[in-house]
């Protein structure tokens, strides 16, 4: 399980670096596409990690 959870923050993080600042339906799209598949994450918790990134925040943590 750890292993998963820091593939997904490297993920979010290297996309809120790339996407920043972009509209929330293209940094979806980003994620949407470039998330590791994980149990339990849902549509509703990636439009929440897409709107932080695109007001410019990194929600990863890292």
């Amino acid at each position: 399980m750890h292993d998963t959870d820091e593939a997904l923050f490297r993920a979010v993080h290297g996309i809120a670096g790339r996407f920043a600042g972009q509209p929330v339906p293209v940094v979806m799209e980003a994620l949407l596409r470039q998330l590791p598949k994980a149990p339990g994450l849902q549509v509703t918790e990636i439009r929440k990690i897409a709107e932080e990134i695109s007001v410019g925040r990194d929600p990863s943590g890292l």
